[in-house]
């Protein structure tokens, strides 16, 4: 029997073959005749800037340099109702000031750890971490101490230039135990915030703005210098909690032992000081002003830090001291200079322009300290016989598709 021939395929016409010289079109090969070819160039130039523009004002960003603002004008209110307190009512109670913001913080999220169940339980995390939130509650109450009391020594000139000094705190700090990774970008973009806050310096030397006694310049130097210092700590720790484990813990915690230390500093340091304030409708409204200005402040910023970074919302915080300067003009007849203005935007610049990419953390088992519990087993990495850490890059910030994760082995 003769097996049947099996169908035939039926062959596709190859394609016909592209045009010589045409396979890539590129700018040499356009026609460079007539207003019409220009025109479309100059057209499509124009759609790739707007298209550039729109990929760096982009919504995230916008939204994290608005909610800084958000943080800078509650410290504006904050120096607004502490200047009132101390000029017009001669009540310098900068501990007394710090205890009620810590006891309604202990009021609203103390209480609420206090009454969950389980690990997330106040007694629970008590028993695990307590030494360690009562060193943070320590530095986050000096930090502010140590700062007020520095304007009675130096000059306003000089608080507003070393308070700078939080940031590289806090890029340093990010960079070594939280292991956060900058771009070029990000590094201009704070050099242009600082140079920012140098021309609003600037001015105000020019206008003859009261710049404080000043009566020993080395000893409120060096305040300031510390308090930033606290400052970077206490910020980047708390970066740290928010994103390993929950802000309602820190804001807890803070409340508990920060109105434990300031009710102490208190009773010792500031006891008379309080027996001399007069006390009436103004000054008590002045009191609720301000610590509802702090609470939120508190209550607020590690949204905002876990939303961009604590650098970023340093980056921000510069904008505070304008803020106060253009409420001043109206309630304290301060004088106006153009450069107030150009140093506000160059601050903002400077927030688009470290805001327009990510950073990024590098996540390594064995730096990563263990937080959450310091009693669990410890894993050792040498006898798994890998002898480099994996590290994995992970954004913070908005991504791009020129941005992926990276993974390096």
């Amino acid at each position: 029997m003769i097996p049947p021939e099996p169908p035939q395929q039926q062959l596709q016409p190859p394609p016909p073959p592209a045009p010589p010289n045409h396979v890539v079109t590129t700018i040499e090969n356009l026609p460079a005749e007539g207003s019409s070819g220009g025109g479309s160039l100059s057209a499509s130039s124009r759609a790739s800037l707007r298209q550039r523009i729109r990929k760096v004002l982009n919504r995230e960003m916008l939204i994290s340099v608005a909610l800084g603002q958000v943080l800078s004008l509650l410290i504006c209110g904050i120096g607004l109702t502490s200047k009132y307190l101390s000029e017009d009512f001669h009540a310098n109670t900068p501990v007394f000031q710090s205890f009620l913001n810590y006891i309604l913080l202990f009021l609203v999220y103390t209480t609420t750890l206090a009454v969950r169940q389980g690990e997330e339980n106040l007694l629970a995390i008590l028993r695990r971490r307590w030494w360690k939130y009562m060193i943070l509650g320590l530095i986050d109450l000096e930090a502010n101490y140590l700062v007020v009391k520095a304007y009675q020594y130096t000059t306003l000139t000089s608080i507003q230039l070393l308070d700078c000094f939080v940031i590289p705190v806090v890029i340093l700090l990010s960079w070594f135990f939280l292991l956060i990774r900058y771009k070029a970008v990000h590094f201009i973009g704070i050099v242009v915030c600082i140079l920012g806050m140098g021309c609003m310096v600037g001015a105000d030397v020019l206008v003859g703005r009261h710049q404080g006694a000043g009566e020993n310049k080395l000893v409120g130097d060096l305040l300031v210098l510390g308090g930033a210092t606290l400052y970077g700590i206490s910020n980047v720790w708390e970066e740290y909690i928010i994103r390993t484990l929950s802000r309602v813990e820190f804001l807890g915690m803070i409340g508990l032992f920060g109105a434990f230390f300031s009710g102490i500093q208190l009773a010792i340091m500031e006891h008379k000081e309080l027996l001399k304030v007069p006390w009436d409708w103004q000054i008590g409204l002045l009191y609720v002003g301000f610590s509802a200005c702090m609470f939120g402040l508190y209550s607020f910023m590690p949204i905002v830090i876990k939303k961009t970074s604590a650098t970023s919302v340093n980056l921000s915080l510069l904008t505070a001291d304008l803020y106060s300067l253009f409420c001043g003009l109206f309630l304290f007849h301060y004088k106006f200079s153009g450069l107030y203005l150009l140093s506000f935007f160059t601050i903002l610049i400077g927030l688009v322009l470290y805001s327009s990419t990510s950073t990024y953390i590098a996540q390594d088992p064995r730096v990563y300290k263990q937080f959450r519990n310091p009693s669990g087993p410890v894993v050792d990495l040498s006898t798994t016989g890998q002898v480099e850490p994996s590290v994995t890059y992970t954004s913070l910030g908005q991504e791009t598709e020129e941005e992926p994760h990276v993974r390096v082995a």
